[in-house]
């Protein structure tokens, strides 16, 4: 496709008409600035998603969740420890514990996905409505203008 614009180009030069010439350059460097334009529109919104995950995925970690989690390793792990008949009641009692630790993890992690949906909730609608309503206008805006051209060389196995 490039190759048959340079010769259409190179032929109308020779004619003598150069105002039709820089047209079709002018063209050929608009449409590349498209491409270039919707490459970046894109890459901003992939890295909101990506900064709005991460800051989701810091906001999940307390420190609170973090104790909660060790020591309810430590406390199966030393029931585990623990595997002697005499020791039984010992174990029971571990595990029971850590067992209560994990609800009030379960809990704590319960409230704050809560309030994760509440804080990012919003923020993420928001990316998203604009992601539609961006996607939409260029796809409108250029629904008839080729974005991106690749030459005869690459097609050609495909046919004419």
């Amino acid at each position: 496709m490039q190759y048959s614009t340079c010769q259409i180009q190179i032929s109308k030069f020779k004619q003598g008409s150069m105002e039709e010439e820089t047209t079709t350059l002018d063209d050929d460097h608009g449409k590349s600035l498209t491409a270039i334009f919707i490459f970046f529109i894109a890459t901003a919104f992939q890295f909101g998603d990506k900064y709005l995950a991460l800051h989701k995925r810091k906001a999940s970690m307390s420190e609170k969740d973090l104790q909660l989690r060790a020591e309810i390793k430590r406390l199966l792990k030393e029931a585990a420890a623990l595997s002697q008949p005499s020791t039984f009641a010992q174990a029971a009692k571990l595990r029971r514990a850590a067992a209560a630790k994990e609800k009030e993890l379960a809990k704590t992690q319960e409230t704050l996905t809560m309030e994760m949906k509440t804080s990012f909730g919003s923020y993420e609608r928001i990316l998203m409505i604009s992601k539609i309503v961006v996607h939409t206008v260029l796809t409108l805006w250029l629904w008839r203008v080729p974005v991106a051209a690749i030459s005869k060389q690459f097609v050609q196995p495909f046919g004419n």
